[in-house]
């Protein structure tokens, strides 16, 4: 071999191979593997969480009806009381005497009326004899009509002082869980009182007032309509309470200065776990799209904008990128408003091998179990 034409020969080999080679491992590099799915439209139910208070159902404050120095109560304090039930003693005996004396008032206008009608009798044979004036038998007459008027004045002030008597038993006007006496034996009370003895609050059903912005209640309309809805007790650890909650109404005042307007909802809480101005989470549904598209969160990308994109391929494998609008999270995936559409392939792992217009090997995507199950309700 004739080494002096090595030289030429290495260059014109060197050149052969810059020119052939990035062609030739361009078209030996295997496309990308990516796991795809296809895009299908579900049903799914979207919830608002809206903090809330809870009130009691019925609440009565103990308050006496007659003045007088209570004696001694008659139950224990923070338990369940019925209506009608007595709840304190006051000292009878004024009222006792008050009694009596209406009931001789009483006796002492029946007497006279009796003897007034007696003499209303004896007078009408004689005035139609003419043996007296007429004028002497319409006294008797107005005599017997006045004391008349007399006994049912005393019928009724006696009836009052018999009230007042029962009164002096102060009774749970509803039902309910009475709390700690707020007057003590030996204390004078009365009507014109600020502080209750007592108070007695209904929890075997709560209300909870929440606060919804006034632009989502046709949504909540839209619905089921009020009453008929039902809704979800949440824990301040956003776990659902066991009751049974329905809304039952939305004011009719709009707060000018938040424009918000409140939800009550009603509440069956027979376990009493629910107690007047505890704080909790109420979750209202306010929409149930019947094709929502549901894809999962790693599928979505976010620029540096903090634009949602996804990349999808088409029927040849050819991959693309999508701006898209997400919106809740339902169960680790993103409803998406806008940007894909039912049957699109959606890359969901692999993304960070891709480019505009570069041909893919899709791999079915295998959801993870907590994507198997029914999508949970969405929540804000």
């Amino acid at each position: 071999m004739d080494f002096k034409n090595w030289p030429v020969l290495l260059a014109v080999l060197t050149l052969a191979a810059c020119s052939k080679g990035p062609q030739q491992a361009e078209e030996k590099t295997p496309p990308p593997v990516v796991t795809v799915l296809s895009v299908k439209p579900s049903a799914v139910t979207l919830n608002d969480d809206l903090p809330g208070r809870v009130a009691a159902y019925r609440t009565a404050d103990i308050r006496p009806q007659v003045g007088g120095i209570v004696l001694r109560r008659l139950f224990e304090q923070g338990t369940e009381v019925q209506a009608g039930q007595p709840l304190f003693q006051l000292n009878p005996a004024p009222l006792k005497a008050e009694s009596d004396t209406a009931a001789a008032a009483l006796q002492h206008a029946q007497a006279t009326l009796a003897r007034a009608s007696r003499q209303a009798e004896r007078l009408q044979p004689l005035i139609d004899a003419d043996a007296i004036s007429r004028q002497a038998y319409d006294d008797a007459v107005s005599d017997r009509d006045l004391a008349a008027a007399n006994v049912a004045q005393a019928k009724a002030t006696l009836e009052r002082k018999r009230l007042d008597l029962a009164f002096a038993t102060v009774q749970a006007p509803i039902s309910g869980r009475i709390g700690q006496e707020l007057v003590s034996e030996g204390a004078l009370v009365g009507q014109s009182d600020a502080s209750p003895m007592a108070r007695i609050l209904q929890i075997d059903k709560v209300y909870v007032d929440v606060r919804q912005p006034a632009s989502m209640l046709a949504s909540l309309h839209a619905m089921r309509g009020p009453g008929k809805q039902a809704a979800t007790i949440l824990s301040a650890e956003g776990q659902p309470y066991k009751v049974d909650a329905k809304v039952l109404f939305a004011d009719l005042n709009v707060d000018a200065g938040t424009g918000d307007a409140t939800i009550r909802i009603l509440v069956e809480n027979p376990d009493r776990v629910l107690l007047p101005g505890m704080f909790v989470r109420a979750r209202i549904a306010r929409a149930a799209p019947a094709d929502a598209l549901l894809v999962p969160q790693q599928a979505v990308q976010r620029g540096a904008d903090g634009h949602a994109t996804v990349w999808t391929l088409d029927k040849t494998g050819k991959a693309s990128q999508r701006a898209v609008t997400v919106g809740d999270v339902i169960n680790h995936q993103y409803l998406v408003r806008t940007g894909l559409a039912a049957g699109d392939t959606l890359v969901v792992e692999g993304q960070e091998r891709l480019q505009e217009g570069v041909h893919a090997r899709p791999h079915a995507w295998k959801a993870p179990a907590q994507l198997s199950a029914a999508p949970a309700p969405a929540a804000k």
